[in-house]
């Protein structure tokens, strides 16, 4: 697969780094993430507030998912604009104002995280830029350890903040067996990038629109993905819920119309199942990754927990986006009419 063209992209070689960043990060933030999870503990917020843009607002929709159903805790996402437009100055006492960002820079972000310390809010940051006013702003910050990522699209950098926000669930909640498979998860990411998703290719390199689907976990990594095929290879990607997808989306879906599709093995995966059967019955070309449907093109997976799936997915995933970049005529390392650093007001 050496020679196949993307491999020799920034985009490549940064997104080949994650299980070593993965391993370096856990080793680096140990004892860090074990005192932010036993403050957490004593503090027993009333609820999570998570704040981010981008491929960081796609980690925060995985955090929606791993923090409810493990502590128990309404988690919601918090628009920027309330607090760089709007002014908005909610009651934020008692509340775990988590947010994402991998340079810590953009005005938006950097308003909302002051706002929310300002009404009462326990602000963790989770950054990849160790000296960014984010991490002097937070009163707790967990670094991403990712190193730097010069390539436009981020890869790297958000596996990392998955594996973090992973991290710091099973911390808080003392979960040793979240614990102990994330401690597993760099010789997984290092098996899962060097899986074969080339199959996908020929379905991908002729077409303009599709969907990614996921649910629960995966749901972060389907928003994802969809938008690396915007940003690197042209492609009008859209990313759904599999229960979502139903709800009018699915009137698009018919001959020749492809659908990449991702499932970890939980309680979603026979919801999957079902709805790539209809899928194939309608003549769609669906892309499978962690199910099993005839007709569908399956696209190989390493098998995890649940919650470390998902990154292994996105994982091998980078690594075929990467090469169908070129293949669509695409350089992944300047997408037109983007900059490494959005900087929203």
């Amino acid at each position: 697969m050496s020679t196949v063209k993307g491999t020799d992209t920034r985009m490549f070689s940064e997104a080949a780094q994650a299980a070593r960043v993965v391993r370096s990060q856990l080793e680096m933030n140990a004892i860090n993430v074990r005192r932010i999870g036993s403050l957490l503990r004593e503090m027993n917020p009333r609820a999570v507030v998570t704040c981010a843009r981008g491929s960081s607002d796609h980690a925060a929709t995985f955090a929606k998912y791993l923090i409810e159903s493990h502590t128990k805790l309404l988690t919601t996402s918090m628009a920027p604009s309330m607090s760089s437009l709007y002014d908005a100055q909610p009651d934020m006492r008692g509340v775990v104002f988590l947010v994402i960002s991998q340079s810590g820079k953009s005005p938006d972000l950097l308003a909302s995280a002051e706002n929310a310390k300002r009404n009462g809010a326990t602000v963790i940051a989770l950054c990849n830029s160790p000296e960014a006013p984010l991490t002097k702003l937070a009163h707790h910050t967990i670094p991403l350890c990712a190193g730097a990522e010069t390539s436009v699209a981020a890869t790297k950098s958000y596996i990392a903040s998955l594996s973090a926000i992973v991290h710091l669930t099973a911390c808080w909640t003392d979960d040793r067996t979240l614990i102990d498979a994330l401690i597993g998860a760099p010789d997984l990411l290092e098996r899962a990038w060097n899986l074969d998703w080339s199959p996908a290719l020929p379905v991908l390199e002729r077409v303009s629109n599709l969907f990614v689907v996921g649910r629960g976990y995966g749901l972060g990594v389907a928003q994802e993905a969809a938008l690396k095929f915007k940003e690197t290879s042209g492609l009008h990607a859209e990313a759904f819920s599999a229960a979502e997808v139903k709800h009018g989306p699915m009137a698009l879906v018919g001959r020749g119309f492809p659908v990449l599709m991702l499932s970890q093995n939980d309680e979603s995966r026979d919801g999957i199942e079902k709805l790539a059967t209809e899928f194939v019955a309608r003549g769609a070309d669906v892309l499978l990754a962690g199910a099993k449907v005839a007709g569908s093109i399956e696209l190989p997976t390493v098998t995890a927990h649940p919650v470390i799936e998902p990154l292994l997915m996105v994982q091998s995933f980078y690594r075929m986006v990467a090469t169908l970049a070129p293949a669509r005529g695409f350089n992944p390392d300047q997408p037109p009419h983007l900059n490494k650093v959005t900087e929203t007001l």
